[in-house]
């Protein structure tokens, strides 16, 4: 068993260590707490076929809270949308959002593991930041992470990841997530 007191994650390590320091020269920042750094991950599936089957609402949530390792949350419907057959309160997806330890946990299990293994990986979208330093991006197949046992699954879903920081700027979003390693193609 691990000894969760004294263990800190590599990414988290690595941010203290390396990335505060890289982060502080390259933008000249003259408060340490003006350094970036990530806040939360948040993860969400769209589940649509629910309005036909809600049974798939249960194994979408399964299958999110162990790619997380935290408790998935059912998202339900604000309102009532007749022509999708929606019904106010209807199940339409699930979310998580991690911080802390966890939230380290995944990115690093992200970058390193699950990404190569998407099907003509090229990088991801160096352009899909909102503004605020928040990053957000589409995996199609929730099944790249090791922790979906692929004959298990009854259905493949796509997920959302939304990495969001404390950055101002996108530029400073981005110069954080490279120091990160991750995987940017522009």
């Amino acid at each position: 068993m691990l000894d969760t007191a004294s263990y800190t994650p590599r990414l988290k390590a690595d941010y203290r260590a390396r990335i505060r320091e890289a982060m502080k020269s390259e933008f000249g920042y003259s408060n340490d707490m003006m350094i970036p750094r990530l806040d939360k991950i948040v993860l969400n599936m769209g589940i649509g076929e629910a309005v036909k089957d809600s049974k798939k609402i249960k194994s979408a949530e399964a299958d999110l809270t162990a790619i997380a390792g935290q408790k998935a949350v059912i998202t339900k419907a604000k309102n009532s949308i007749a022509g999708f057959r929606v019904r106010e309160d209807m199940p339409l997806g699930v979310k998580v959002t991690l911080r802390g330890d966890r939230m380290y946990e995944f990115l690093d299990r992200l970058i390193t593991v699950a990404l190569p293994r998407v099907r003509d990986f090229r990088g991801v979208k160096g352009t899909s930041f909102d503004g605020r330093g928040n990053y957000a991006m589409g995996i199609k197949e929730h099944i790249v992470f090791p922790e979906i046992d692929y004959d298990k699954v009854d259905e493949i879903w796509g997920l959302d990841v939304i990495i969001c920081t404390t950055a101002k700027t996108d530029a400073e979003a981005k110069a954080l997530l490279k120091h990160f390693n991750m995987p940017f193609n522009s």
